[in-house]
């Protein structure tokens, strides 16, 4: 079994899809989507789902992505967690592969790409997959997947900006994270709204920022793109 984890707010529009390449896999799995108080159509796409698919279950809690996610981890049942942001589409047989893989791996993602057919964005992501052979850290559009346990030993997410490389850097220092050579597919809204040439040097900054203990929480960067 593997708890999928997402977190949600104002994704009435990328929802969805989302859930849609969730129940189109085979196997058993329960769904968890944890909301931080939408003020759109959200909980009505989550109702629609829900009353077709006994496995999903809706819950809220306090705005921002770490708590929201360590808030479903903690409901979570299964052997694996599976975090799947909302803007993201599981490819086929992603949890039959997660499922398949031997008891000794703790711990992996996916290979990612943009939506679209932007030159630039399919070679950010060709370069996003290459960074994790190297740096073993996760983003959360590469849809991280982690053992129960070894999720709440680690302590879950922390509550800040960036909570996916900061919780990667601790969860590398452990484990070794593997990638599954099949591809999960994330909306590429923020480059497309922001400007791609524009997105991606303001993500790099950030990184090196959050590396030299800079306070992110503030930057616009953050801002929700719908």
């Amino acid at each position: 079994m593997i708890s999928i984890v997402i977190p949600t707010l104002n994704e009435e529009r990328d929802l969805p899809a989302t859930l849609g390449a969730v129940f189109a896999q085979p196997g058993g799995f329960e769904v968890l989507v944890v909301d931080g108080g939408s003020g759109d159509a959200t909980r009505e796409v989550i109702d629609r789902y829900s009353a077709r698919h006994t496995e999903l279950r809706w819950l809220t809690t306090d705005c921002g992505r770490a708590r929201q996610m360590n808030a479903g981890a903690e409901q979570g049942q299964s052997d694996w967690l599976l975090f799947l942001h909302a803007d993201t589409q599981l490819p086929e047989g992603a949890l039959e592969s997660i499922e398949a893989l031997p008891a000794r791996t703790q711990a992996g993602c996916f290979h990612q790409r943009f939506s679209g057919d932007s030159h630039m964005l399919r070679t950010l992501s060709w370069f996003h997959n290459r960074r994790f052979q190297f740096t073993r850290v996760i983003y959360g559009d590469q849809a991280m997947f982690i053992r129960r346990e070894l999720f709440r030993e680690l302590g879950g997410f922390p509550d800040r900006r960036m909570e996916d490389v900061a919780f990667s850097l601790v969860l590398r220092s452990v484990t070794r994270p593997m990638m599954l050579p099949l591809t999960v597919t994330t909306d590429s809204r923020k480059f497309d709204q922001m400007g791609h040439w524009q997105t991606l040097w303001r993500a790099m900054s950030l990184l090196l920022r959050f590396r030299f203990g800079a306070d992110l929480e503030e930057d616009p960067f953050f801002d929700p793109y719908r």
